[in-house]
């Protein structure tokens, strides 16, 4: 029997006193940039290979990763088929997701790396060209960069929102000269990531050489990612450091101290 047999009356739901209260907006982006790579590492702190990897998902988030588009690029190398070349990036997909749910791991990644796969297979196969497999990645580029653009014409520079969201400052980044241009470069840099990346693989998909494509597109992946990453994390300590070196002089220096 439950505790109201003896008199006490439970609770209505969605009142109880233990019951967590609802998350604000402000702390679901919060935890949303700390689940994006420039989340791993506070901004003050020296960043690591163990952090840089930890940031790109570890081991297994780096195989993941890498993988189906070099399962997809060796076996088209091959045989210049289509149906191979696609099927077996999403066979590798369906692999990731059955050991991480065996292993009871996180899985969402792994079905979010699966659904990406499955678009482009489906893509190159509706068109019955393989190289239409590349489309899903040009359009997130495109997409990233455009947003970067917009953030930085609206003067609200998109690492600047990102890095103000983990320290807890908000928007106090934008009244310090120093940090805004740092932040400011930083999104730049972001977008020249993506524009490099479209300026190298749109012509190739034009021209429709596959493997060529699928090579650079490896590179231009996880390494030049983990590198620009790694550049963002370095400038943007170097201003925060500076900072906190600064008003720990002013604090000494304040009458009283």
């Amino acid at each position: 029997m439950t505790s109201d047999s003896h008199g006490v009356q439970p609770e209505p739901s969605g009142t109880g006193a233990d019951e967590a209260p609802a998350a604000t907006l402000s702390e679901q982006l919060r935890a949303a940039a700390q689940r994006a790579g420039i989340g791993k590492v506070a901004p003050g702190e020296v960043p690591t290979g163990h952090a840089l990897l930890t940031a790109i998902g570890g081991v297994r988030g780096l195989i993941e990763s890498i993988l189906p588009g070099l399962g997809f690029l060796v076996i088209y190398t091959i045989t210049h088929e289509l149906l191979p070349s696609v099927l077996a990036p999403v066979a590798l997909g369906v692999v990731f997701v059955v050991v991480r749910a065996v292993q009871r791991g996180p899985v969402p990644q792994a079905i979010a790396g699966l659904l990406g796969i499955l678009l482009s297979a489906l893509l190159a196969l509706i068109s019955g060209r393989t190289i239409d497999n590349f489309i899903p990645g040009i359009v997130i580029n495109s997409v990233s960069a455009l947003v970067l653009l917009v953030s930085l014409a609206a003067r609200w520079p998109l690492i600047g929102i990102v890095v103000g969201l983990l320290t807890n400052e908000g928007s106090a980044w934008r009244a310090d000269r120093a940090k805004r241009r740092v932040l400011t470069l930083t999104t730049w840099l972001w977008v020249l990531l993506f524009g490099i990346r479209l300026a190298v693989e749109v012509p190739l998909f034009l021209a429709g050489d596959v493997a060529l494509l699928g090579a650079l597109k490896l590179l231009l992946g996880v390494p030049f990612y983990a590198a620009m990453l790694w550049v963002t994390w370095l400038l943007v300590r170097t201003v925060y450091s500076a900072r906190s070196a600064a008003d720990v002089a002013a604090d000494g220096a304040a009458p009283g101290s």
